[in-house]
């Protein structure tokens, strides 16, 4: 099975944008090549770039709350598990507390660091970090994969507290839906959704089928046209029944 994301505000969009960077991060940095890690650090550089607005610290922070105080009043309710509510709850103050604590804006030891901002600065030109660019980074480059790592990390830590953030605020959205079983006549699928807001659709189809989902959506209506690729990976409409799963997530 294939899962495709669709977010229906710009929040929840840069919110996934940042998680594929971390795991793009994640794959990278624990691979040993000189040509992996200049991949792990320039994908920090573009975590700063997504990273960016001022106001995305604070509104995890909002949504953490909002999710804590939401996730008490269910307390009382005989039919919820205590002991996982009791877990929920802890890391919502354990994520917080962290977040709360990293001082200053996102990457600021990144910025402040002249050294790191100059290899950002050649990232961006094609071709620009190569060793008569850059040979300082060139010589960091040759350094053993062990001590370029342990380097990397030390620039990354100060950021964890934000995608632990980011990452239990997507985990407890994407546990908020129900899936249901759909059928797509003739490859298209719509929905009214007769304003009603979503936060965020998940779509689940079997792989084999070769079906690739084009998603529109807006708070009045949701549409889905499947696609398959020809030879040249050119997409092309789709005109037989595709049976998937739909998840519509929202707080």
């Amino acid at each position: 099975m294939i899962v495709y994301e669709y977010p229906f505000n710009e929040r929840i969009r840069t919110l996934l944008r940042l998680e594929d960077l971390h795991e793009k991060f994640k794959f990278f940095v624990h691979q040993e090549h000189a040509m992996q890690h200049h991949v792990a650090l320039s994908t920090i550089f573009d975590m700063l770039e997504v990273a960016g607005r001022a106001d995305l610290k604070s509104d995890l922070l909002q949504e953490l709350e909002r999710q804590k105080q939401s996730l008490l009043s269910y307390r009382s309710n005989p039919n919820v598990a205590s002991d996982a509510l009791d877990a929920v709850l802890a890391e919502l103050d354990s994520v917080s507390s962290r977040l709360v604590s990293a001082q200053g804006k996102t990457g600021q030891n990144v910025r402040d660091n002249e050294w790191l901002m100059s290899i950002r600065g050649r990232t961006i030109i094609p071709g620009g970090a190569c060793e008569f660019d850059l040979p300082s980074y060139y010589a960091w480059q040759k350094r053993p994969a062990e001590q370029r790592y342990h380097d990397i990390m030390n620039w990354f830590t100060p950021l964890m507290p934000l995608f632990d953030a980011l990452g239990l605020v997507l985990r407890l959205l994407r546990d908020s839906g129900r899936p249901l079983k759909m059928i797509a006549v003739a490859g298209s699928y719509q929905q009214m959704l007769q304003g009603k807001i979503y936060q965020m659709l998940r779509l689940t189809l079997d792989e084999s089928l070769g079906a690739i989902p084009e998603i529109s959506a807006n708070k009045y209506m949701l549409w889905v046209r499947f696609t398959s690729h020809d030879g040249d990976c050119k997409p092309k409409p789709l005109e037989e029944d595709v049976p998937f799963e739909l998840t519509l997530c929202n707080f």
